[in-house]
């Protein structure tokens, strides 16, 4: 099983950064330590992913947003890490009597 609760990354491509470490590019997802399959049920062999261990869920948000690499962000991985827990859940409005 995992070694920590935080997710790491599993991309479709890769590039190496200016201190020459390796991180992710194109279609980025979620993926627990441990296992073959990424949070939203991709398996990573079948689908080509490569495995970042060392890059964190939360890190290749920040790095979406911070550099001009391109990078896509799984939706169903986000959601599956609890990201828009903090949005408020849905309620009825006006429920009928």
């Amino acid at each position: 099983m995992a070694g920590r609760s935080e997710p790491a990354v599993a991309a479709s491509d890769q590039w190496l950064d200016d201190e020459g470490v390796r991180a992710p590019r194109g279609s980025v997802h979620a993926w627990r330590i441990g296992t073959n399959q990424t949070l939203c049920g991709i398996p990573l062999h079948k689908a080509g992913l490569r495995r970042f261990p060392h890059v964190l869920w939360l890190d290749a948000r920040w790095i979406a947003d911070t550099t001009d690499q391109q990078l896509a962000l799984c939706h169903r991985c986000a959601a599956a890490t609890g990201e828009r827990r903090d949005r408020r859940s849905w309620t009825r409005r006006h429920p009928r009597p």
